[in-house]
């Protein structure tokens, strides 16, 4: 009997051993990264003064060169960083990077949604990697208001587990300068499913990347060319610029919880491809609105199917409000692609050194009986 119980204590005892050894659960795959956030510091004998000492001493993450742990507020020399998602934050100096593995399934699609802003030059760019796919993100426009804009790309899982790396690839003057990163999520994407009638994927854009729920500033999601895969499932960011994704609790929204605000003018477009009947007739139908925040002026929005343009003028004032528009066009091919521009360049009432522009919202392609 006393064989059996010391058996079953070391047995007790092996099996605890080995769950600290365990590996940790994985984060969820609609919110932050293992500290994506970066509110777990380094300790204290790992830093020199904000300099992280130490390739595993920023925790959930490994870092190469020269990467600094910072703090909101004010800074030597001169600097402020704001930080608007949170208190701390990492700078990325000259060639600097940080990395970490996530478990993800195969064949799935992810978007990472993060907030940066560069810090000294006009022409810093992040650079995001994972396995198969590398974006370069220029960072010299700002969209936000507060200190810092939020992004997102899209990726295609080829593995059970994926190394995701954000990278400064330039070389300044001053070795710490370089891009900030205060806030890192991730999102699985849904497979898209249609509104019945309707040949419009995504129609409503409530599919889309993840958005922090306590920060208003819209995702960014960059032009086709920087990102093969789009974080806006079924639509194309066929600009030179970025188009905006934003949500309802921070801004106004015409029909369910998210849509597109068009922040870049004639530079900021999105397109979707639709399998259609030649020589049959269509209705496109589709809402523009203003995003409630300052954006004002006479708005103007383009569409166009087939063979056929509609403008669609709106006056905003930057407080919130929509119009609905349509009209038929008669398809060419079996491929039609709808494509929507803003017309115009637009600022806030009392901000003229940011961008906005009108929203798009409840995108519809129906075939006339």
């Amino acid at each position: 009997m006393a064989t059996w119980l010391v058996s079953l204590c070391f047995s007790l005892v092996f099996s605890l051993c080995n769950a600290s050894r365990a590996p940790p659960i994985p984060p969820s795959l609609d919110g932050f990264l293992n500290n994506g956030n970066f509110e777990q510091a380094p300790k204290k004998e790992n830093l020199k003064k904000t300099v992280i000492v130490g390739k595993y001493s920023l925790p959930g993450w490994e870092i190469e060169g020269l990467v600094e742990f910072v703090s909101r507020g004010p800074q030597p020399g001169g600097f402020y960083f704001a930080i608007p998602r949170g208190a701390h934050a990492v700078r990325l100096g000259n060639e600097a990077s940080i990395s970490q593995n996530m478990n993800v399934k195969p064949g799935f699609v992810y978007s990472i949604t993060f907030g940066a802003t560069r810090t000294c030059a006009q022409d810093e760019v992040l650079r995001i990697s994972v396995p198969g796919q590398t974006t370069d993100i220029p960072i010299q426009t700002l969209y936000s208001t507060d200190g810092g804009d939020t992004m997102a790309i899209a990726f295609k899982a080829t593995d059970k587990v994926v190394r995701v790396t954000f990278h400064n690839s330039g070389v300044q003057e001053d070795p710490t300068c370089g891009p900030l990163l205060d806030a890192i999520a991730i999102k699985e994407m849904p497979p898209l499913t249609y509104t019945r009638g309707n040949l419009v994927k995504n129609s409503g854009f409530e599919t889309g990347p993840h958005t922090f729920k306590n920060y208003s500033t819209g995702v960014l999601l960059p032009p086709h060319k920087q990102d093969s895969i789009s974080p806006l499932p079924g639509w194309i960011i066929e600009s030179l610029k970025p188009v905006k994704f934003i949500d309802k609790k921070h801004f106004s929204v015409p029909s369910g919880l998210f849509a597109i605000e068009m922040v870049a003018g004639r530079e900021s477009a999105i397109a979707q491809v639709i399998r259609t009947a030649p020589n049959k007739l269509y209705t496109l139908s589709f809402t523009v609105g203003d995003a409630k925040n300052d954006c004002h002026g006479s708005m103007m929005v383009e569409a166009f199917a087939g063979k056929e343009t509609l403008k669609v003028p709106y006056v905003s004032q930057g407080r919130g409000g929509f119009k609905t528009a349509s009209f038929k066009f008669e398809a060419i091919s079996d491929r039609t692609r709808i494509t929507f521009y803003s017309a115009y360049y637009h600022t806030k009432v009392h901000d003229f050194g940011h961008m906005c522009g009108p929203v798009l919202d409840d995108v519809k392609l129906l075939p006339v009986s």
